[in-house]
């Protein structure tokens, strides 16, 4: 099949071990991101199957509709930016496994890693130390401190145990069926949603993006956080209320936020105001980006063509175009 994957900015793929698994296909890789349709039908006019990175570019029905060749896309995980409706009219399969075994490693170490920064200053004290000014102010100790976890899913039981294991105390707060399942568990559920967010001296957020899930972090929710507290976020930008954070930040509830997701990606804005917050780490949402996590994401993406090209396609959203 002549295979086009898209957004492989740092020409990453090539190079990992899953890249065999395109061995006899006619695989082209697109290093630059196309933010125009009208470029994207262009470069990918000769596409059979197409292969996307994550949700860095949307695949919309006006797109679809110059692409007369396309049968496949392939991908893994939740497909907001696809329109499924327009694939199944051009009748283009979209295959996406929804169900990867184990969690992502490199998100729960990344959510860990910007905790830390963000409970000892770490970017403020190392621009501190090179300015010539030692010491800029006083970090928190992780240790007995109250981490909540909204959303009960893989990635954050990992981060729970990274908490447990430095001596932290967990909440949780998720939809009633995540709290269910947490109760189940044995573990502690906040006596309601104002109280999770009021006693967290640390929220991470880790929700799938689904139309159902766009903006369940509120304005007031994060006003009702502690000025000493920290928000985290390494899913997805728009489950938070547009131009929510960058209020709360300015309101000063909470006081420090850890941030990889953003509403606009890639974002290139020198002087984005969220970014630029002194109170702000933030990250080009790396949570995923580390080789292993790649490769592991990859092989399943890889797996489907396959699949697809032997006539057994596997992990189907839209059934009805195979049938």
């Amino acid at each position: 099949m002549k295979v086009h994957i898209l957004d492989d900015w740092f020409d990453t793929l090539r190079g990992l071990p899953c890249f065999a698994k395109l061995k006899g296909h006619d695989v082209t890789v697109w290093n630059a991101h196309f933010r125009s349709t009208d470029l994207l039908a262009e470069k990918l006019a000769g596409a059979e199957a197409l292969v996307l990175f994550r949700e860095r570019t949307a695949i919309t029905a006006d797109l679809l509709q110059r692409l007369p060749n396309l049968k496949l896309i392939s991908q893994r995980s939740v497909y907001p930016h696809v329109d499924v409706p327009a694939c199944t009219a051009q009748g283009v399969l979209l295959c996406s496994n929804m169900k990867a075994d184990g969690h992502s490693v490199a998100a729960a170490e990344l959510t860990w890693a910007l905790m830390l920064a963000c409970a000892r200053q770490l970017t403020a004290q190392n621009a501190s130390i090179k300015a010539g000014q030692w010491q800029m102010g006083v970090g928190q100790s992780l240790a007995g401190r109250r981490l909540g976890l909204y959303g009960y899913g893989r990635i954050a039981r990992a981060v729970a145990g990274y908490a447990r294991a430095f001596g932290m105390e967990v909440v949780w707060w998720a939809s009633e069926q995540g709290r269910a399942w947490a109760l189940a568990a044995g573990e502690t559920v906040a006596e309601s949603r104002e109280a999770f967010f009021a006693q967290s001296d640390f929220i991470s957020l880790h929700v799938r993006m689904k139309p159902e899930t766009k903006g369940i972090i509120s304005a007031a929710d994060l006003a009702l956080m502690k000025p000493s507290a920290s928000f985290i976020n390494t899913s997805r930008a728009g489950l938070v209320e547009p131009g929510a954070m960058l209020a709360a930040m300015r309101a000063g509830r909470p006081g420090r936020a850890g941030i990889d997701v953003f509403e606009t990606e890639p974002l290139t804005d020198a002087h984005d105001p969220l970014v630029h917050h002194p109170n702000v780490i933030a990250t080009p949402h790396i949570g995923f980006v580390t080789e292993d996590e790649l490769d592991s994401q990859f092989a399943d993406i890889f797996d489907q063509i396959n699949a697809y090209a032997e006539g057994a396609p596997i992990h189907m959203i839209n059934p009805e175009v195979w049938r």
